[in-house]
């Protein structure tokens, strides 16, 4: 095998956290007194829970002083914590487990890179918390997606380059965050939204081992859709 890695966006590619986003923001919403769509949650993808709160409240022409945006800030991670606290290991994306269990196999080195703050609770809901080689999370970084600086700590700790790196996004953001690092981007969802990722598959299912090593045995290449071709 070649000497590359793994990096692994958290929600929507480890778990799907999403709804429990959704509806943590629906009620903080709801209580400032506007509706929250799910098509309106697609605009908080991949983007930190500050910004998020940001995008929020633009769609509500709604004004707070930074302590209330604070308070919010915490009933809405309290609302949040609620429902994750009873995630379980079904909750595992399908594809996931197999191609953990290939990657330690192999001695492929991975890595979480998230703007979730909460991944490390997640993960251990998971039990998968002491399968990765590191975490880069909320917590980490200064900056959110598209930076690519959640990425760069990853690929740092792991002792790979980042052109070696291989990232699995759900999000817009996380595909540019990875494209800037100059890591390979494999983007799970609807490729007219994740425009510029070098791989689009449809869902973590596609995610399979045979893939896996194809990704791990090239170099970076030009983009190409897997949802109309089936090699690479």
């Amino acid at each position: 095998m070649n000497n590359k890695a793994f990096i692994f966006d958290l929600d929507g590619v480890i778990v799907d956290t999403a709804k429990y986003h959704f509806l943590a923001w629906k009620e903080l919403a709801n209580s400032l007194g506007f509706d929250f769509t799910e098509q309106q949650n697609e605009l908080l993808k991949g983007v930190s829970r500050v910004k998020s709160l940001e995008i929020l409240l633009d769609l509500g022409h709604i004004e707070l002083s930074q302590a209330e945006k604070d308070k919010y800030l915490h009933d809405k991670n309290e609302k949040y914590l609620s429902y994750i606290a009873k995630m379980d290991t079904l909750e595992i994306l399908s594809g996931i487990p197999e191609l953990l269990a290939f990657l330690k196999t192999e001695k492929i080195p991975f890595a979480l890179g998230s703007a979730s703050k909460n991944a490390r609770l997640i993960l251990e809901n998971l039990k998968l918390l002491d399968d990765f080689d590191t975490i880069v999370d909320g917590n980490d970084v200064s900056t959110a997606k598209p930076d690519p600086e959640v990425f760069l700590i990853a690929a740092e700790r792991l002792g790979i380059e980042p052109k070696d790196c291989i990232v699995i996004e759900d999000a817009f953001a996380g595909v540019q965050a990875a494209n800037s690092a100059g890591m390979t981007s494999v983007a799970i969802g609807d490729p007219e939204v994740l425009k510029g990722a070098d791989y689009n598959l449809k869902n973590t299912k596609e995610l399979t081992v045979a893939l896996a090593r194809q990704l791990i045995n090239r170099r970076r290449v030009q983009t190409m859709n897997l949802t109309t071709r089936t090699k690479i």
